[in-house]
Order: structure tokens, then C-alpha cells, then sequence
């Protein structure tokens, strides 16, 4: 079997081996693939993974002698599924393996605005404290979670876990979700949208991107909510409506924006978040901790390993 790694760097820059999947078959990585390149690199082979690169319906009509698509992350919207289902090729993903690492970023992003430690860290740097005439100083608000009204878009495992670790910091967890009321652990509530907007002090999204939630969060809806909200997403960038955002922040209507994925990736340079001091944006790194990268490197094998057996596991279509 002809295996090809199309843009294997984002997932293994160099710190971790791809012995496991050479072992399967004749490996061929390349760090990344350019669009116009995708039928010469994928042309006779037998088993291609992607991360993002995008495996169209006209890209798959192409390519008939594949048997196999592994997407080297959860979400597969690069890859048309219908088309492929169609051709008989198997579709993978690789679920579940960066939960810990997105839900740990998601507070970090939290505790950063209600915090803003990079802050500090920066001026002190620059000699502020070491100037000051008071043992202390702030020039930002400082905010304690405890008590605060944590909202939750979407209670998959993510979700699930934000939610967990939000009750340590003793907030109260309301979450829209198709899970009933009842099965909800102690100390999560069910409520609506709407409800959310209401009552939240942070919202943080963690819902999948569909034609319903997209600009989940636009003008409308950043209306609703209550003055000096925090919003975060590290679900997926069209969930907001970037330039909506920037305009609540430059109003005052939330007090902060922590994201770690963006509309355009890499974000267009004008893109109006880049230029608002209250919108803290990482490049989406959530799920790109070691200890994640293990994870999704040792399923991805596992994935083709399973497939090669004639067992596939992990598909989603």
C-alpha cells in the first residue's frame, strides 16, 4: 500500500516519528501541499491523509485507485464526504484526542482577560513596577470567576470538560445542548440560546460549524448580552461574525475576546480583531500540545491499521 502524508508538519514539525505509519505501507510525508499539487502527490496512492488540505469531489473523480482518506483531525470538512462515499473510500477522523488541551487553552484565554497576566508580565518588563511608588498597581480590571455565569455553546467532550473545570473555579455552568436535562451532571443547567445571551458573564463556544451556526454570534446577538461579556471561541472561527465583534469590543460590549481560530486562516492582515487591544487571539494551537500530537499521531495509525485489517474504525462516512 502507497500511503501519502500531504501536509504532515502542523501535526509533526520534527518532535514526533512516523515510524508507526511507515510500518503499514510505503510512506511518502510531505510537510505541505500547495492545491495545484494534489493530483501529482496523490496519483497512484493507495492511502492519502489530510489535515487541512481540501480533497474536492472533482479532486476524488480523479483519483480512482484510492481506497482511503484519513483526515489527521476531528473535524472533515476538507474532504467531500458524499464523493467519496460515492467512489467507495473510506473517510477517517480522529475524534476526541485534544479534549484536555482545547479545554486548558479555553482557560487560559479566560484567566488572561480576567487576569491579563501577559499584561503585567509586559510592563513589568518595560520597568513599570520596579517604578512605582506602591508595593502594587493595576490598570485593568481584575475579575474572580467565583460566581460568575459560565455559558456553554454546545456540551460535547469539550464542552463537557470547560464545564467541569468551571465548577472548580465555583461558576455556575448553564449550557445549550441537545443532551436532555436530565442526563446533565450535577451543577450543569440546560437553557436556550437566548438564555445564554442573557445571563452570561462568559460565553464560550464549543459547537460544531454548520449553516445554523454560523455568525452564531453576529451584531443581534452580541446586542443581547450583557455589558462587559467575555467571549470565547476555540471551536471554529465562522462561528462569530468577526467584524461584529470588534465592534462590541470597541464599544464596550464585551470586555474581552480570547480565540484561537479565526474566518481566514492564516487571518488576513486587515482582519479588524488584529487591531483591537481587547481581542486576544492565539494561532490556533489548542490542540497542538505534545501530549495531543501523541494522541492523534498514535490514532492516525491505529485508523489505517484497522482499515489494512479490513475493521475500519473512526469513520464518518
Amino acid at each position: 500500500m502507497k500511503i501519502v502524508v500531504l501536509d504532515g508538519f502542523a501535526a509533526n514539525p520534527g518532535d514526533l516519528s512516523w515510524e508507526g505509519m511507515q510500518a503499514l505501507g510505503e510512506l511518502t510525508v510531505y510537510d505541505r501541499t500547495a492545491p495545484e499539487e494534489v493530483m501529482e502527490r496523490c496519483n497512484d496512492a493507495d492511502i492519502v491523509l489530510t489535515n487541512k488540505v481540501i480533497l474536492s469531489a472533482s479532486t476524488l473523480k480523479q483519483l480512482p485507485q484510492m481506497k482511503y482518506i484519513g483526515v489527521l483531525a476531528t473535524g472533515y470538512n476538507v474532504v467531500d464526504i458524499k464523493a467519496a462515499r460515492k467512489q467507495g473510500i473510506v473517510v477517517t477522523n480522529i475524534p476526541a484526542y485534544s479534549t484536555d488541551s482545547v479545554a486548558q487553552l479555553t482557560f487560559a484565554h479566560i484567566l488572561n482577560i480576567t487576569n491579563r497576566v501577559g499584561h503585567y508580565a509586559r510592563q513589568n518588563r518595560e520597568g513599570r513596577w520596579s517604578s512605582n511608588p506602591d508595593f502594587v498597581y493595576w490598570d485593568t480590571p481584575l475579575i474572580e470567576l467565583n460566581g460568575k455565569t459560565l455559558g456553554i455553546v454546545g456540551l460535547g467532550n469539550i464542552g463537557m470538560k470547560v464545564a467541569t473545570v468551571a465548577r472548580q473555579f465555583g461558576m455556575d455552568v448553564f449550557a445549550m445542548t441537545s443532551k436532555n436535562s436530565s442526563d446533565l451532571p450535577a451543577g450543569i443547567q440546560k437553557t436556550t440560546f437566548e438564555g445564554l445571551l442573557a445571563i452570561s458573564d462568559v460565553l464560550s463556544l464549543h459547537c460544531p460549524l454548520t449553516e445554523q451556526t454560523r455568525h452564531l454570534m453576529n451584531a443581534k446577538a452580541l446586542k443581547k448580552m450583557k455589558p462587559g461579556t467575555i467571549l470565547i471561541n476555540t471551536g471554529r472561527g465562522p462561528l462569530v461574525d468577526e467584524q461584529a465583534v470588534a465592534d462590541a469590543l470597541q464599544s464596550g460590549q464585551l470586555l474581552g475576546y480570547g480565540a484561537d481560530v479565526m474566518s481566514q486562516e492564516p487571518p488576513q492582515a486587515d482582519n479588524p480583531l488584529l487591531q483591537c487591544p481587547n481581542a486576544f487571539l492565539t494561532p490556533h494551537i489548542a490542540w497542538a500540545t505534545f501530549e495531543a500530537r501523541q494522541r492523534l499521531m498514535q490514532i492516525a495509525i491505529d485508523n489505517v491499521q484497522a482499515f489494512l485489517k479490513g475493521k475500519p474504525i473512526n469513520v464518518v462516512n
